[in-house]
């Protein structure tokens, strides 16, 4: 029998942790399928709005989020894989904010409930996620901000699409 040296027992520890970073990345994405699957036709839902002028392209949009949704994966695993204390809240902050953004899509586009979507897209489930991975990683909580930066644009779109098409 041997000993395995430092640098082998670093890449079996390395190899170990790839299946978690998968298995967040597949859920990340699966609430993405799971948001498109069921919109409806967005694309074509958005062209018909009424929409502010400053308002983006409707292919902009699937571009964006397949980054921002590979950043929130990475930001959980980031926190997972090297906590400083308890996950639990973090990760829960993180589940309901991810579970937010999955009904913001079948609120707006399916049902057109434009004033409930607004409501959905309430930033204090990020912020909190936000705050709670700056105590563990920085660089988490760090992935995070442009993904809510585009959720504040977001939100501000939904707002004056709800009031110019209601």
């Amino acid at each position: 029998m041997t000993n395995a040296g430092p640098a082998e027992t670093g890449r079996r520890r390395e190899g170990s942790r790839r299946p978690l970073l998968a298995a967040l990345l597949a859920v990340c994405y699966a609430v993405a399928a799971l948001g498109a699957l069921t919109t409806g036709d967005a694309g074509e839902t958005y062209d018909a709005l009424d929409r502010p002028a400053w308002a983006p392209p409707g292919w902009l949009f699937g571009p964006v989020w397949t980054v921002l949704y590979g950043s929130i994966a990475v930001a959980a695993w980031l926190v997972i894989r090297k906590p400083h204390g308890p996950t639990r809240s973090a990760m829960v902050w993180w589940s309901v904010q991810l579970l937010l953004n999955l009904a913001w899509s079948p609120v707006f586009f399916a049902a057109g409930e434009y004033g409930l979507a607004f409501l959905d897209i309430c930033l204090v489930a990020l912020a909190v996620t936000i705050a709670l991975f700056a105590r563990h990683r920085r660089a988490a909580a760090l992935l995070l901000v442009p993904y809510a930066l585009w959720v504040a644009f977001a939100a501000a779109l939904n707002f004056s699409i709800w009031l110019a098409n209601t």
